[in-house]
């Protein structure tokens, strides 16, 4: 058996290391892929597969990269979940005998990325780590690029908040203490099936004392008291967790982690994951694009900065009123002065990531074009800061925050060339006249060139060879070529070095003398070059905390700018916040629509929830605007919380805890759920989470079962939601459920108003008192282009049931409901069975006999045994016949002509 290669042994060492990682190999120019790795990789990025001799029986599978187009690569890895090590020479290979010496320099994760080719430039990419210890959920995320660094805390009676949060993160990678797999595993397969890439985190032994001692080690504590977390135990292990695992795959000290910000989902408005989807907050539901959400409207930003932290405030709006009201108040400024605003906007434009661009900073990725963006941003900053003291003091206060680092800015401009190359280690950094001896070393690099353009025109002269010319490789160094057909002129002091197809390639002693001379100079000047980046490298880490620090206050300025640019361009108001329970909105309009339409042509609406209203109920036929209505008085308070100004003419809006929305039919195919159970899940948390502070939206609750069931349902959650005091939109096309108003204090009906004109109804989109009792189904059905022949089937099975309903006498609401107690009548339908076809418009009638509870009503007037044993003999006679016909041989002119037939005959046995 052939002897394994020195090369594969440490290959295979390596890769032991970080067997869940495919392994980029350097060597040379290209990073090398083995065995299952190279598989992997080559049917992933469609690359060519070879094969390698390794010292085995048969060919190893191999594939490569070049090492300067990698992070393509790398990242179209990542993108696709898996990890990747990148394996260094470590050593230089002309210095050292026998194999290269070589390290995992760092593991690439979904987590961890940091191409900002691949990477959202307005979106954080977290790296999320939970824990669970004795009845407390802990959560820690960290964006490894920015440094943003957060961790928070929830007991097990509020798991649901603690779900929500995390799915808010959207983190690409989880990372999960050994004690959540094993003792949560639906959790963990839950997050799988949510698209993130979850791993269990061995830390078997890392104690609460062991956590917080690697926090304290960070941040050079004594005491985590600063941050708040000191008596978080769980919180604190998943921070650590966090840490831990971004030094182990980063192998960098993260110098841009400065703070560990600590919160509780409390200080922020809750909003579960079905009402952010819902509302469409940050990405549309259909395609899940960023345009045609409340974020795509209002995200007027002009930084990566700013767009990153307006997600963050639209995710987590506050419930502090005088928190939300200094919001208003920079924002207030920055509307009234449409000058300083617009010349502000303009400045921030030409700043660039500065959080990220200090990420660069820390893991020593940054080039000299990225310390050049700095200070440019930088230098910017002098100008905003001079316009923010020009305005009011709330501007005022916020450019006191903003430290310009100027002395930071004028080293980087004064050590590097204003368009330095991509690389850092070739040279052609340095401005020239910076340092005295690389201006020196580069005269004799530049003389030396000069010397041997002067050579080669010696050499001309000397042999006559006019084609004659000194050349450069970095295997042969510098040499004289000459053609084939000029061989008879070569000098005899000529040395042969290489022969080519064409030619011969020569040296001389007093060239190679030069070369010594020229080549030492350039490495020299290479390595000084390489030095002096370095050390500016260093100059800008050491002030890391206050870059980070003025970067978040130019992302605040740049969200109050783009909401004050948003609220003039759109018309929007500053409303009233308070912390009292009514909601008064006047002339509200929905943010996206309004957009999309365009200004004057959207019709608004008011809103009013004043003492003692609770529950709003909105009918009328779909299309109409109901389900716009309500979402946009959600997003209207959603705004206004943020501290943004609203669209409508007047709003005074009270503080509210939670937003929540069941709207719209999905199913969950994934974990079996239909669209009704679906719907039903999403009442159910709204039922056992809302308070008496909280918005509630409900749209058509029990349109996924019969029709019996859904309106008893309807009614029944309708009931539970005035008792719970929240505020609520309760949209339905239960038209029964208006005589709620009769019997239950605090509900008020609304109706979305229509025009009818003959069979025709034109959409008024008002919202105006009262209600309806019909659904305008079959006219909207219309409307969308249902063949005339169904629509007119439609309407004579309408007549039909309707017919039937009024041969009963009307019942009153009191015989609807059970009279259990006030506080619990529930629709008799309740007990309805799905085959059930009936339909009454103006009751709920039941169907079971009063005084056969054993005889199911199935058509019409039921009670007697002749009445049900002539239907049952006229079906049987109406089988016969179809049974005979043969529909092959039928026009549609003979169907017709059977139909009406058969009409005849009903009516005739009527």
């Amino acid at each position: 058996m052939k002897a394994v290669t020195p090369m594969m042994k440490q290959y295979q060492e390596i890769k032991n290391r970080q067997p869940d990682a495919i392994l980029f190999f350097r060597l040379g120019d290209f990073y090398e892929m083995f065995g299952p790795d190279a598989l992997l990789a080559s049917r992933e990025l469609e690359i060519t597969l070879t094969g390698r001799d390794a010292g085995l029986e048969e060919r190893i599978p191999m594939c490569g990269v070049p090492y300067h187009s990698a992070q393509g690569y790398i990242s179209r890895l990542v993108e696709k979940g898996y990890k990747v090590a990148i394996c260094e020479q470590v050593e230089d290979p002309a210095a050292t005998k026998g194999i290269v010496k070589r390290e995992i320099v760092r593991v690439v994760t979904p987590g961890t990325l940091m191409d900002t080719n691949i990477l959202e430039e307005k979106s954080n990419n977290y790296l999320v780590a939970v824990a669970h210890i004795a009845d407390e959920w802990g959560l820690a995320a960290l964006d490894v690029f920015t440094g943003d660094y957060l961790a928070a805390r929830w007991h097990d009676r509020d798991l649901a908040a603690f779900q929500a949060e995390l799915l808010r993160l959207d983190p690409k990678e989880l990372l999960v203490h050994p004690a959540v797999a094993a003792n949560f595993p639906e959790l963990t397969e839950g997050w799988k099936k949510q698209g993130i890439l979850v791993s269990p985190y061995p830390v078997e032994g890392l104690t609460v004392e062991q956590a917080t001692t690697v926090i304290k080690r960070q941040f050079n504590l004594s005491s985590l008291e600063a941050f708040g977390c000191a008596h978080w135990p769980a919180a604190i292990v998943a921070a650590a967790i966090n840490l831990r695992y971004v030094q182990d795959t980063q192998k960098a000290n993260l110098p841009h982690i400065t703070r560990l910000r600590t919160y509780t989902t409390d200080r922020f408005m809750r909003l579960d994951p079905a009402t952010r989807r819902n509302l469409e907050l940050t990405q549309t539901m259909r395609e899940g694009s960023r345009k045609g959400s409340l974020l795509g409207v209002i995200d007027k930003t002009v930084t990566a900065m700013g767009g990153r932290l307006i997600k963050r405030w639209l995710e987590q709006p506050l419930v502090d009123a005088e928190g939300i009201c200094k919001r208003q108040a920079v924002v207030s400024a920055l509307v009234d002065d449409g000058l300083l605003r617009q010349d502000l906007r303009a400045e921030l434009r030409a700043v660039y990531d500065l959080e990220r661009l200090a990420g660069k900073v820390a893991y020593g990725t940054a080039n000299g074009r990225d310390l050049i963006a700095l200070a440019s941003s930088l230098e910017t900053l002098p100008i905003i800061l001079d316009k923010l003291r020009q305005g009011p003091p709330v501007l005022e206060k916020l450019a006191s925050r903003i430290d310009p680092l100027t002395p930071v800015a004028q080293r980087i401009t004064e050590t590097l060339v204003d368009e330095p190359p991509v690389s850092v280690r070739d040279g052609g950094l340095i401005r020239s006249g910076f340092h005295p001896e690389v201006d020196e070393l580069r005269e004799s690099a530049g003389s030396g060139k000069e010397w041997l353009a002067r050579i080669e025109q010696r050499e001309r002269e000397r042999t006559g060879i006019r084609s004659l010319k000194v050349g450069f490789n970095k295997v042969f160094g510098y040499y004289i070529e000459v053609s084939k057909a000029n061989m008879t002129s070569v000098p005899t002091d000529y040395i042969r070095k290489q022969t080519l197809a064409n030619g011969e390639r020569y040296i001389t002693p007093e060239l190679k003398t030069y070369e010594e001379k020229i080549l030492g100079a350039e490495e020299k000047l290479t390595q000084l070059e390489y030095r002096l980046f370095t050390e500016l490298r260093d100059t800008v880490e050491a002030v890391l905390p206050q870059l980070q620090k003025t970067a978040e206050q130019v992302a605040h300025l740049d969200v109050f700018a783009a909401l004050a640019q948003v609220a003039v361009e759109q018309g929007y108001i500053c409303p009233d916040i308070h912390d009292c329970m009514e909601i008064h909105i006047q002339g509200g309009r929905h943010p996206v629509v309004e957009a999309h339409l365009g200004p004057g042509v959207f019709v608004p609406n008011d809103t009013r929830f004043s003492d003692g209203e609770a529950l709003l109920l909105i009918t009328g036929p779909n299309m109409a605007g109901k389900s716009t209505y309500m979402r946009q008085v959600a997003l209207i308070v959603l705004l206004a919380q943020v501290g943004s100004f609203v669209p409508a003419t007047s709003a005074a809006i009270g503080v509210v805890d939670r937003i929540f929305t069941r709207v719209g039919a999905s199913d969950d195919l994934a974990t079996g759920q239909s669209t009704f159970m679906v719907e039903m899940t999403e009442v159910a948390h709204i039922l056992h989470h809302a308070t008496p502070r909280s918005l509630v939206v409900l749209d058509e609750v029990g349109r996924g079962t019969s029709t019996f069931d859904g309106m008893a349902i309807a009614w029944a959650v309708a009931e539970a939601i005035q008792r719970l005091g929240a505020k609520s939109l309760f949209a339905t096309h239960y038209h029964e459920l208006v005589r709620l108003e009769e019997t239950l204090p605090g509900v008020r009906c609304y109706t979305i108003a229509v025009r009818e004109s003959g069979d025709d109804i034109v959409f008024l989109h008002q919202i105006r008192p009262g209600g309806v009792n019909k659904s305008y189904g079959i006219q909207v059905a219309r409307l969308a282009g249902l063949p005339s022949s169904v629509i007119l089937r439609a309407r004579e099975i309408l007549a039909n049931l309707e017919s039937d309903s009024k041969k009963r006498p009307d019942r009153n609401a009191s015989e609807i409901t059970t009279n259990t107690s006030p506080d619990q009548r529930v629709p008799v339908a309740v007990v309805a069975n799905e085959a059930s076809i009936h339909f009454a418009h103006k009751a709920a009638v039941p169907l079971y006999d009063d005084s056969d509870p054993g005889q199911l009503m199935l058509f019409g007037e039921q009670g007697h045994a002749s009445t049900q044993l002539k239907g049952s003999e006229a079906m049987s006679r109406l089988a016969e016949e179809l049974d005979r016909l043969d529909i092959n041989r039928m026009t549609p002119l003979d169907a017709l002509n059977w139909l009406a037939k058969q009409q005849k005959k009903l009516k005739r046995g009527r």
